[in-house]
């Protein structure tokens, strides 16, 4: 199904990022695209698909760059409609140039995300895809760019799809069932139903939980680095990130606030939170300081909790130990001052599940990474469908709560209100994707069951 757009004016935007370059790309789309650009080339004609070095003119006629022109005929063009690009010499003045002089010729500034919008209203792409675009440009993590590649090639798509395709089957079932029940039906129907329904159910649920787990693929991996005050988490912090990021100190309670900073391991960058200390403080400062340092381990995927191993255990120290056995997430252990006698009870902190120790030293630092990069090697496996947005998410979950209901109603054969659940379950999948008309039901119905003969 296309959708088609309403608005026919010509959109122009720079499509390289700001700054000094080899090439600057300026972008144009629309029923006046190919116009625009006889115009600024002096050509009589561009051959579609075919790279054009060419002159390129302002408004007054004055030369502005000598460059490439690349012309792409609708509906053969990613928006659907003509599409030309300037490739220029890099720099900003020349791209505006080439922009400004656009706008003279009646095109206007495109607004954020106008191409893909242009593009999912000509039917180029689905929403699935428009989402992959724009979170292919955020993602910093290379597995999240090979991940959101399929997603981009159609593989959600193709998800949705099956669902639907099901889905429909059911609702169509349903509808002959209640308006023509005169007709034969297959007399297994209902058990093909119920295992579809079954299947459908652990499929929504494997993928989103396999979805929560990848999600730093996408928007990045965070690591807390937590412990009692003063046992080394800003040393640590500087360690990993090799420079002095964060103030090293023998007092107490010196790193108030988290200090986050990025650093890349293996083909992973992630964000490294140093949190404040946990203890019991009467300073207002720090105490907001460590309750945000509770909001970092209920976001980080991995949790770096260090131990002072010269000291006994004490409350602070097992105030940390209940929250980690309260935690699902990967933790590991690090003893500090291990150059001193080790006076640590290691009983309660082996116990802890998901849980690697190591003895914090330089030779040790290696280790740790290699440690950390496995850990998230294993979060980034992209076998199967992985959601990337809330959006995609939310809609999943919609649709696995209409499914359990219908399942209740089917048992129970109450056509009525299974419609009702596998016509909400329909809808909320296809938000994903494109929505969902009532005509590709009457298309099963009358398709799959011959009525109307």
């Amino acid at each position: 199904m296309n959708i088609k757009m309403v608005d026919n004016d010509t959109i122009v935007a720079i499509a390289t990022a700001n700054g000094i370059g080899s090439i600057s790309i300026v972008r144009l789309s629309g029923p006046s695209a190919y116009s625009i650009a006889l115009k600024i080339s002096k050509k009589t004609s561009l051959t579609p698909r075919y790279a054009t070095l060419s002159k390129l003119y302002d408004h007054k006629d004055e030369m502005i760059d000598e460059g490439i022109v690349l012309y792409f005929q609708n509906p053969f063009s990613f928006t659907g409609e003509d599409i030309v690009e300037f490739q220029s010499h890099g720099g900003i003045a020349i791209s505006n140039l080439v922009l400004e002089t656009c706008l003279k010729h009646n095109a206007r500034v495109a607004n954020p995300g106008e191409f893909s919008k242009r593009a999912f209203f000509n039917g180029k792409i689905d929403l699935s895809q428009a989402q992959a675009i724009a979170k292919m440009i955020e993602t910093r993590s290379e597995d999240g760019v090979k991940l959101l590649a399929k997603q981009l090639g159609g593989e959600l798509k193709n998800f949705v799809e099956d669902i639907k395709k099901d889905l429909l089957f059911m609702l169509a079932y349903t509808e002959v069932s209640i308006d023509y029940a005169e007709e034969d039906l297959p007399k297994d129907i209902t058990e093909q139903i119920k295992q579809k329904l079954l299947t459908i159910e652990t499929l929504l649920i494997e993928t989103l939980e396999a979805s929560k787990q990848r999600d730093g693929m996408i928007n990045g991996f965070k690591v807390a680095i937590i412990g009692k005050p003063n046992v080394g988490k800003s040393s640590l912090l500087n360690k990993l990130l090799n420079t002095q990021r964060a103030i090293v100190s023998d007092i107490a309670g010196t790193t108030r606030d988290t200090i986050e900073a990025s650093v890349k391991i293996g083909t992973h960058i992630i964000d490294i939170v140093d949190t404040a200390g946990i203890r019991d403080a009467n300073d207002t400062i720090e105490q907001l300081g460590i309750e945000k340092t509770y909001h970092t381990i209920e976001q980080a995927d991995i949790i770096l909790a260090l131990f002072d191993s010269s000291t006994p255990l004490n409350e602070e120290d097992k105030k940390i130990i209940s929250l980690l056995t309260q935690s699902e997430k990967h933790i590991i252990i690090l003893l500090t001052k291990s150059d001193l006698e080790q006076k640590i009870d290691l009983g309660g902190i082996k116990e802890l599940k998901q849980t690697t120790l190591f003895q914090n030293t330089k030779e040790n630092i290696s280790a740790l990474l290699t440690e950390l990069e496995s850990i998230l090697n294993q979060n980034s496996q992209s076998d199967g469908i992985t959601l990337v947005s809330k959006y995609q998410i939310s809609s999943v979950e919609k649709t696995l709560n209409s499914i359990i209901k219908a399942k209740s109603m089917l048992e129970d054969i109450q056509f009525e209100f299974f419609a009702y659940e596998i016509n909400e379950a329909l809808e909320s999948i296809s938000q994903i994707t494109q929505a969902y008309e009532h005509s590709q039901m009457l298309d099963v119905m009358f398709g799959e069951f011959c009525l109307g003969k």
